[in-house]
């Protein structure tokens, strides 16, 4: 027992290590099983060249990482500030930061004044895959699922990376950034955190809501969008880029979960599951302006040599969601799951991908029609015919 009393038996937020996926995985997992006295090395380990899409890397920079977010089952908290442990990570945020240079390509010149309508240009010329506009028109039950089994990563922790910034930010940038979270965070009404409204939408689809209970399921790219939060928010000397993550992601959100939210009422679903998605409608119309002008703006003014950083975090949103969109239309144009393991990804239902007819139908009428089918289509459309929709995936 340690000076500050027993351990918990229960922690909210916890998160169970997954079975590692190869080299890399194994050899931290491994260590993390054991005290935190003992050294972890990754100096015999070849790391990919490509490590965006490698799921060995993005596990285990994410689970290295969910060590500043949440209790990781049955590993000794004191791992998350070891010595040789973030030194270990400093060799995969290395690879990790220059992949995501190349994905973001080089920013545009401008000054400070210029930087929120530089953004605003940059998101309406942003030309990624249409996966917002694929699935409101033509996306089924299962690809649906599955991508809010994708944002779980992510949205079950909503705004929290991004929280970073805050002690790091002041004047303007730091009162916009806290408006921003005041609404994401619900208000200071628990039910009303957006994270908390995924997980209710997730519980209607008959998915688990438990934090990190599908990361076992999640290919490396949708591992890779979060871990670049996480590297932002984790590095002081990236707050420019996490100022531009967050100015970008809500200039890009109103839009595809109008989209979302339309899918799910083709679908036959209602309020309990579109909840969420209608909400960022709303609120996130209203921190575009404040996203852009307010915060991106209001931190290049008073921080002129971080405007290229903010430029590069905006960029390497886009890129990075360009390349995740990719993969899941790519994986359902073929009939294929864009999850690693379809067992895995729905232990407690499955899904036809027929349509529901009726728009009104309740969200339980429509769930109960489709539980006990198969997760997966027999017959696929080509993601190739949906038309181009200049907005992030979401």
């Amino acid at each position: 027992m340690s000076i500050w009393g027993p351990e918990p038996r229960a922690h909210p937020r916890s998160l169970a290590l997954p079975a590692p996926r190869g080299p890399i995985g194994e050899r931290l997992f491994a260590a993390l099983r054991r005290e935190p006295e003992v050294g972890v090395r990754l100096a015999s380990v070849d790391l990919p060249r490509s490590p965006l899409f490698d799921d060995d890397f993005q596990l285990a920079l994410y689970v290295l990482y969910e060590l500043h977010y949440a209790r990781v089952a049955g590993v000794d908290e004191r791992w998350e500030w070891n010595a040789d442990l973030l030194a270990a990570r400093v060799v995969l945020e290395e690879t990790f930061e220059r992949a995501i240079a190349e994905a973001a390509g080089e920013p545009e010149q401008c000054g400070p004044e210029e930087v929120a309508e530089q953004l605003q240009r940059l998101v309406a010329k942003d030309s990624g895959p249409p996966l917002s506009r694929y699935l409101e028109t033509q996306g089924t039950i299962a690809e649906m699922v599955e991508h809010v089994i994708h944002r779980s990563a992510y949205q079950l922790k909503e705004a929290d990376p991004h929280s970073w910034a805050i002690p790091r930010l002041s004047g303007a940038a730091k009162a916009a950034l806290l408006e921003i979270q005041f609404d994401e965070y619900g208000e200071g009404r628990a039910e009303r955190m957006h994270s908390s409204i995924f997980a209710a939408t997730m519980a209607a689809l008959g998915l688990d809501p438990g934090y990190g209970a599908y990361v076992p399921a999640l290919p490396g790219i949708t591992l890779a969008t979060v871990n670049l939060m996480s590297f932002f928010g984790l590095h002081r000397r990236r707050r420019g880029a996490l100022v531009g993550h967050l100015a970008a992601f809500e200039m890009t959100s109103s839009l595809p979960n109008r989209r979302y939210g339309n899918a799910w009422r083709r679908l036959g679903f209602g309020r309990e599951v579109t909840a969420f998605y209608d909400e960022h409608v709303e609120a996130d119309a209203v921190h575009e302006s404040i996203a852009a002008w307010d915060l991106a703006g209001g931190l290049a003014r008073a921080e002129p040599e971080l405007v290229r950083d903010i430029q590069v975090g905006a960029r390497a949103l886009l890129g990075l969601e360009a390349l995740w969109a990719g993969h899941l239309l790519a994986c359902w144009q073929r009939g294929a799951s864009s999850l690693l393991d379809e067992a895995t990804a729905a232990p407690h239902t499955n899904w036809s991908a027929s349509r529901a007819t009726s728009p009104n139908r309740p969200d339980s009428a429509a769930a109960a029609r489709w539980r006990s089918a198969p997760l997966r289509s027999t017959s696929r459309r080509a993601a190739s015919s949906a038309p181009a929709a200049p907005t992030r995936s979401a």
